[in-house]
């Protein structure tokens, strides 16, 4: 029968069937699209689980994701306790022997919010089950003790979460964000799993020992795999010697968890499939038993053979599902035919079939829709499955993720897939959305989140030194913690952890090669000086042009809300946070009345062309038009099937211009200049002198970093006319510059879409079996590869000796040099799955997205820049599954030191939303490059690119106030030192881990108000309890600085006997409310000098001096309240 078909005649089975559902694939795509499907026609009546593949080889020197590990883990425990529904895996997993059903039942745990809790004992029985200590929690088989905190991400969970202890009592559990690390609800309970699918603990190590020495030779000592075991470590691939674990080896399989008389449907060849697993088993250990460092075990002590699983599965009751009938039988299910021609003869041929038409996003319905309507055709609108199978209308349609339609052999029911139809790229599933952290594009670069020991940083006061660590000093009994700068001859400098403030992360050149400046001396404040006249020209030159752009009135932008609303539905998926607050700001750019440049960065695939699309629509329902720029005919395409999906049922024209579309170019010039096309796509061919617009309103640039000077020139000058609007992954470093500094508004989207896992990057030499196992890996998964290998000439050869390499590959080729719609027809196809692994050029770099590639290899990495390999890496791992890149180079000694650097960047940084970063790293390997053209490379190299910033941040504004003066140039915002004579720390058993202290001073000393400041207050005491009295003080210290900044005070210290306040050079206090205070107790407050106001009153221990100093300052802030009449000054002083 039918691919899709089956689905449904297993979900009717499923329904109907008092037995447990086991559904065998020959592949994971398979089982993965089996999955999809039955969740359509189930839709929550039956339970559907999915015992994921582990992604890895046999004899792997992988480990699987810890996130897969977690759910192969959840769907075991679960599946004896499964009675019904249907349970889903492949042919493979049977044979792997898995942990023992009764280690892993015993070893599950559930906790209770009342439960008594002994935090150390708890602790030790975590790491014995395989969870890791760390400072701060991110993904499953973690956690981390703070005090009377202990969060947990358990093994088979999908949340994370917080035990909150009162004494030795769990008073409440709460989930929350490991993105945010912020909690929210509560639960009453949690289950935990074990960490690893083996034990972990000493019992587990001493066992693991004896059996090792028991089934090698040799020295064990040897072999690195037996000594991080014996140390407690478990290095990775440990799941090849699983048996090692359990005494006499005993272990389990799929068999002995499943429930009693399972219902066995064998979706594929199942004898077929586990003959190619047992011959890939086979010649993996032929190739690598032989090293004495890693011996392996036989087969027959991890997998079951063939003939076994197949006695296994023999007594069960069992279904086979072919893909065609039997002969002289008519198939129960059969495939419709493809495309609109053949489609619409199978309708006019089948009228009285109850037909369902199926789209995955309300874009793709609506394209189907009116298709439908033209055929004479209305169906009803379904929201779910059972709806339309108990209803008795001819038509309906339903939103629903199918790619492939179906109809019975009675002719009483028929499926129609929208993308069978018309053959196009469907939209992905929608997924729920994961709250994550929303990045200030400002704080990125000025946050030490990434600062190791020796980086070098940057003390506005003194320079450039290398940073040594944090160190508690005693000075006047009073402990405080210190940041340590080593400068050059030795000296040291210790920064008060108040003051992080005045401290940055250098950034513009090597680190290696970062200036180092000598305490005392006057080379750092010559240098300072000198960058700050260099960013005061910089800044008029920028105003210039802003001026330039500000004095042409834009044309304020606005759509319908109602009508707007409407075209947002039509995205698939919930927005990100930061990609909502990215949308506003540009929507809201586009409503003023001033023209609108603003870059979105964002990682590739995090959703920038939804931004570029609800843009469009706001120009376009304004009466204007909108030109959409990409750098390659591939993209160009692209976005225009995307914007002609989602615009499809609104009365907006769109156009194309490249050279796939040369037969319609005149005519489409033509309509341009007339008015009549509202949206218009292409490459570089529509900044030609012949293309004229009517009322062009708005630019959008996709891949910036991809266009030629003179083709940037040509936008430059469109930027003072039209609203612009850039989208790019790695902003290159003069359009970062300019954006930083305040000129283009920036926007970062940092959060990755739900369910993505970053991309694991490899930098190795030229090694044929490592490519013949990365094919091999994303093949077994039922993925596919992309194989850049960027030179033309040699590409059909490469591709040949691929073949003889990995002949279970189909491959094809594709570059720029093919005709234009034979490329097209190759990506497309290479999209529907028709082929495997695709070699070709750069021309995928900007090419449709593929979210079943998952495996890039680049021949030659050492020749392509930071952005472009970052780009080139963002071609896979846009799905829920890991994404694997390899970057092959020439030996080390052969690759140069900027070549070395861009692919350590590359690697180091694969976290997801990583673009943003890695642009700055570009401008460190790079320098920070031209500002508006001038070279500024020099003084950027002296101070570093964050206080170059900075200072050219100060100068813009300083000018846009008409203000010159040096004062109105100060970088510090008048920084104030504050000193309560008190301990003002974060203690070490409050927040164990010196990197995260670091961080949270920085965020301390950066915070502006009292909001701010509150915020990461509220926050603090959530993620790490309840603050002690140090760190109180420290929140107080910071307000006060605050407040003193604010009024012009450059120090305040007290103690309590009494306290001084020194005013800067132009203090914002009002004279008559010093004056006042002074004349209203005279034996308290006396002025010394102009600069200086002492107090001489007893001021009680460390809180009442905080709250007696905040009186003092609204007193000469003017901010009347009953407490300053108390507390300005004690009763004794009278």
């Amino acid at each position: 029968m039918a691919r899709a078909g089956a689905a449904l005649a297993l979900a009717e089975l499923a329904q109907h069937d008092p037995r447990l559902v086991v559904a065998i694939t020959a592949g994971e795509q398979q089982a993965y699209r089996l999955e999809t499907e039955l969740r359509v026609f189930l839709d929550g009546t039956l339970p559907v689980t999915h015992f994921p593949d582990s992604e890895t080889l046999p004899y792997d020197p992988f480990s699987p994701h810890q996130e897969i590990l977690s759910q192969r883990l959840a769907a075991l425990y679960q599946l004896p306790r499964q009675t019904r529904g249907v349970f889903i895996t492949t042919a493979g997993n049977l044979m792997e022997h898995l942990p023992p059903r009764a280690w892993l039942d015993g070893r599950a745990l559930v906790v209770k919010a009342g439960d008594k809790l002994d935090i150390e004992t708890f602790r030790e029985r975590l790491v014995a089950a395989g969870y890791e200590s760390v400072s701060e929690v991110q993904v499953q088989g973690e956690f981390a003790v703070r005090g009377a905190l202990v969060d947990l991400f358990p093994m088979g969970a999908e949340d994370a979460y917080r035990f909150d202890l009162f004494d030795d009592e769990i008073e409440t559990i709460r989930r929350f964000d490991p993105g945010t690390q912020r909690s929210t609800d509560q639960v009453q309970e949690v289950r935990l799993l074990p960490g690893r699918g083996f034990p972990t603990g000493q019992e587990g190590i001493d066992t693991f020992r004896r059996r090792w020495r028991e089934s090698f030779n040799g020295d064990p000592s040897k072999s690195p795999v037996y000594t991080h075991v014996s140390k407690g470590i478990m290095p990775a691939g440990i799941e090849a010697w699983l048996p090692l674990f359990y005494e006499a080896g005993i272990t389990a399989t799929l068999f002995d968890y499943l429930p009693q008389a399972p219902l066995v449907v064998e979706m594929a060849d199942t004898a077929a499939a586990l003959d190619t697993e047992w011959k890939q088993i086979g010649e993996r250990f032929e190739r690598y038993s032989g090293n004495l460092e890693r011996p392996l075990l036989p087969p027959t002590q991890l997998f079951m053979e063939p003939g076994q699983v197949l006695a296994r599965l023999a007594p069960d009751a069992r279904l086979q599902v072919a893909d065609t009938a039997a002969a002289g039988t008519d198939p129960a299910v059969s495939a419709l035919p493809n495309g609109e021609a053949a489609t619409r003869e199978w309708l006019q041929a089948h009228p009285d079939t109850r037909t369902l038409f199926v789209a995955d996003s309300t874009g793709r319905r609506e394209v189907l829709l009116d298709w439908l309507k033209t055929q004479g055709i209305l169906p009803r609108h379904y929201e779910h499955w059972p709806r339309f199978a108990a209803d008795h209308n001819r038509y309906g349609v339903l939103l629903a993720p199918l790619q492939a339609g179906f109809a019975t052999a009675d002719g009483t029911l028929a499926v129609v897939a929208e993308a069978q139809v018309f053959g196009l790229p469907g939209a992905a599933t929608t997924l729920q959305r994961k709250r994550a952290r929303v990045r200030d594009p400002a704080t990125i670069l000025r946050d030490l989140n990434d600062l190791q020991i020796g980086a070098p940083v940057v003390h506005i006061e003194h320079g450039v030194g290398r940073y040594a660590g944090l160190q508690k000093l005693s000075a006047g009994g009073v402990d405080n913690e210190y940041l340590v700068l080593e400068y050059a001859e030795g000296n040291k400098l210790y920064v008060p952890v108040a003051s992080l403030n005045l401290i940055h992360r250098y950034t513009g050149a090597n680190p290696e090669t970062a200036p180092l400046h000598t305490l005392g001396n006057d080379r750092w404040v010559k240098a300072r000086e000198k960058a700050r006249e260099k960013t005061a020209d910089v800044a008029a030159e920028l105003l210039q042009i802003q001026a330039r752009r500000r004095a042409r009135p834009g044309t304020a932008m606005h759509a319908d809300a109602e009508a707007y609303r409407q075209f947002c539905v039509g995205f698939p998926f919930e927005a990100t946070p930061d990609q909502q607050l990215a949308i506003d700001a540009v929507i809201a750019d586009l409503g003023s009345d001033r023209p609108m440049d603003r870059v979105v960065c964002g990682d590739v695939g995090f959703g920038k062309t939804e931004i570029a699309l609800r843009a469009a629509f706001v120009a376009a329902a304004s009466g204007r038009q909108v030109c959409v720029l990409a750098p390659t005919t591939l993209l160009a395409s692209q976005h225009e099937k995307n914007f002609r999906d989602r615009f499809s049922d609104l009365p907006i024209t769109i156009a194309a211009l490249s050279r796939l579309n040369k037969a319609s170019e005149v005519e489409t010039l033509e309509k341009l200049a007339a008015g009549t096309v509202d949206i218009v796509i292409g490459t570089h061919r529509l900044l030609q002198d012949d293309v004229a617009f009517k009322d062009l309103g708005l630019l959008i640039v996709d891949e910036e970093q991809r266009f030629g000077v003179r083709q940037k020139e040509r936008i430059k000058n469109l930027r003072a006319e039209v609203d612009l609007l850039t989208l790019t992954a790695t902003p290159i470093p003069r359009t970062l510059n300019m954006s930083l500094a305040g000129v283009r508004e920036l926007s970062i989207i940092a959060t990755p879409p739900p369910d993505r896992i970053a991309i694991q990057t490899f930098v190795s030499e030229w090694n044929s079996a490592l490519v013949q196992e990365a094919c091999l890996r994303e093949l077994k998964r039922g993925g596919q590869i992309y194989f850049l290998h960027n030179d033309v000439r040699s590409m059909a050869h490469f591709a040949e000796e691929l073949r003889k390499l990995v002949p279970e590959a189909a491959i094809r080729t594709a570059h720029g040099q093919m005709r234009p719609r034979e490329l097209e027809q190759v990506m497309l196809d290479f999209y529907h799955g028709r082929f495997n692994l695709l070699v070709c050029s750069t021309i995928i770099e900007s090419g449709i997205d593929v979210p079943a590639a998952n495996t890039i290899l680049i021949d030659r990495a050492d020749h392509f820049g930071l952005a472009q390999l970052h780009q080139l890496r963002g071609r896979v791992g846009r799905s829920n599954r890991r994404a694997y890149a390899y970057l092959f180079v020439p030996p080390k000694r052969a690759l140069k030191p900027d070549a070395q650097r861009r692919l350590d960047a590359l690697e180091k940084l694969d976290e997801l939303g990583a673009g943003f970063a890695l642009a700055t790293q570009d401008m460190e390997i790079r320098g920070a490059g031209e500002l508006l053209g001038e070279n500024q490379s020099g003084q950027i190299e002296e101070v570093g690119f964050t206080l170059y910033a900075e200072m050219l941040e100060a100068a813009v504004r300083s000018l846009k106030h008409g203000k010159i003066d040096d004062d109105a140039f100060s970088l510090t915002g008048h920084a104030c030192e504050v000193d309560l004579g008190t301990s003002a720390l974060i203690p070490e058993d409050y927040v164990p881990d010196a990197h995260t202290r670091l961080v949270l001073y920085k965020r301390l000393a950066e915070t502006r108000d009292a909001a701010a400041l509150r915020e990461l207050k509220v926050e603090a005491v959530d993620r790490f309890g309840f603050l002690p009295d140090q760190a109180e003080r420290l929140f107080d210290t910071t307000a006060l600085r605050q407040r003193c900044e604010k009024l012009g005070i450059q120090r305040l210290r007290a103690n309590s006997d009494g306290a001084r306040l020194e005013f800067t050079a132009q203090p914002r206090i009002e004279p008559d409310r010093l004056i006042k205070l002074i004349q209203t107790q005279p034996r308290v407050y006396r002025l010394e000098g102009s600069s200086k106001l002492h107090i001489r009153a007893p001021l009680g221990d460390a809180a009442d001096r905080a709250a007696r100093m905040n009186a003092v300052l609204d007193r000469l802030a003017g901010v009347p309240s009953q407490q300053t009449a108390r507390q300005a000054a004690p009763a004794t002083a009278e």
